[in-house]
């Protein structure tokens, strides 16, 4: 992989595909062009870029909490539903590393989410494909050939550097989502980047934390600050009456297989709305019971040995984080008889979600309307304007059309076939890649 800037006073490159992002769901698509370049033609070989902004390959660091566990099972890893033959499935890895017998003896579908990370750097690591690591995507315009058409992406980066491709694969990941009345900084953060934001946390002085949410990355904050600041409380404020558990039963789990994207893309928008609200309880603002369980073993055992450390404050909502010499300020109000508390604290974690990371920015006047619902096919191709031919992948962003696994790990081996699948059918319809000609001009589409 190359981690090296490159010389930008160079000619532009042209490559089939850059992907923006280089998460799971791009590292499976890189692994599939791979495996694809190996078993065809020269001439039928795909070559991809990718470009990311962090320096390394991780994925979620800052939740890799001692103990957490996957809450999807293993062969839903970079390849396995795509080609159970791949050299970089998860069981590879297993047997790479020296622990597949130990691995098997454990008798559980689901890693810690430390041991999925080393598997996904493991992978990272491993892959035949172009990176471009700390390197942001400034924005993308469409390149006009002589019949007007948009063929071509020139795709712009921080530093200077120009690629010519003719598609574009966006797997952004997602955007914190931030209350409107919180201000993020040294005691206020998002559950995303906690371990990091921790470590570098004042020293406690009033040891209390207070934690928003009711999802699984909430509850597992409020465990893992419970069990390592054993003088603090830890106040859980949620919305919800209590905890709701996960459903993870074999049934409802078919919502996030293949072939359910297929059936959702193919229904109604009523009707797939219908469904994607009936299950969401198979992934949003759920807990696993275990920890659900050993949350509410702990909190029992506190009222009948005491101290009390640990309180669930439930049909709440926080109305105010005021910061102060010392921590935070927080009106936390119940929603059931309307009083509202103050609270004292060394910090508030904003365990609130995410929503997918905007597209306007990035491809400017290629999508001009952010208010419009975007019309994405079931090959995950961005629909454009009619004079756009060249291609836009989305990796995430598509749950309104494609369901549940839009922005999850259960769908990436096979989300990633379907992208290239599509790129290679659309280059044999059109013909093979072309150098940039004279005639062809740039779209004003600069990002903002």
């Amino acid at each position: 992989m190359s981690e090296s800037p490159r010389d930008s006073s160079a000619e532009p490159a042209v490559v089939d595909i850059v992907g923006v992002g280089f998460g799971p769901a791009n590292l499976a698509l890189a692994i599939a062009v791979e495996e694809h370049n190996a078993n065809c033609a020269a001439v039928d070989r795909v070559n991809a870029r990718f470009f990311e902004k962090q320096s390394q390959f991780a994925w979620h660091p800052g939740m890799l909490l001692d103990g957490a566990t996957m809450q999807i099972a293993f062969p839903k890893d970079l390849v396995t539903f795509r080609n159970p033959q791949s050299g970089y499935s998860f069981f590879s890895y297993l047997f790479e590393q020296g622990r597949l017998v130990d691995f098997v003896n454990h008798q559980t579908f689901f890693p810690t989410r430390h041991e999925f990370n080393d598997y996904l750097c493991w992978a990272a690591r491993r892959v035949d494909a172009d990176v471009q690591f700390g390197t942001t995507v400034d924005g993308v315009e469409g390149i006009k050939n002589s019949d007007g058409v948009v063929d071509r992406f020139a795709v712009r980066t921080a530093d200077g550097e120009t690629v010519i491709a003719r598609n574009i694969v966006v797997g952004a990941g997602l955007k914190e989502r931030i209350p409107e009345w919180a201000t993020p900084s040294s005691r206020c953060f998002h559950n995303h980047q906690f371990l990091f934001h921790l470590e570098a946390m004042p020293e406690p002085v009033h040891n209390r934390f207070v934690v928003l949410g009711a999802g699984q990355s909430a509850a597992e904050i409020v465990d893992y600050l419970h069990a390592n600041y054993p003088n603090a409380e830890v106040h859980s404020v949620f919305a919800r009456y209590g905890y709701s558990p996960a459903d993870d039963s074999p049934y409802a789990n078919r919502i996030f297989d293949p072939e359910a994207v297929d059936q959702l893309h193919g229904a109604n928008a009523a009707e797939r709305r219908r469904l994607l609200d009936l299950h969401r309880s198979t992934n949003y603002s759920v807990v696993d019971i275990e920890l659900i369980n050993k949350l509410y073993a702990t909190e029992y055992q506190e009222m009948v040995r005491g101290p009390r450390r640990l309180f669930m404050r439930r049909a709440s909502e926080i109305t105010s984080a005021v910061e102060t010499e010392s921590g935070i300020e927080l009106a936390v109000r119940s929603n059931l008889d309307g009083l509202t508390d103050t609270l004292s604290c060394d910090a508030l974690i904003l365990a609130t979600g995410f929503t997918p990371a905007p597209l306007d920015n990035l491809l400017g006047e290629l999508v001009p309307d952010s208010s419009v619902p975007r019309n994405v096919s079931r090959d995950y191709r961005l629909a454009v304007t009619e004079d756009v031919t060249g291609g836009i992948y989305l990796q995430g962003g598509t749950e309104q059309t494609h369901g549940l696994t839009s922005s999850l790990l259960s769908n990436v081996a096979v989300r990633a076939g379907e992208i290239l699948a599509s790129v290679l059918s659309h280059q044999n319809r059109t013909g093979a890649l072309a150098s940039l000609g004279a005639q062809d001009t740039y779209v004003t589409s600069e990002a903002r």
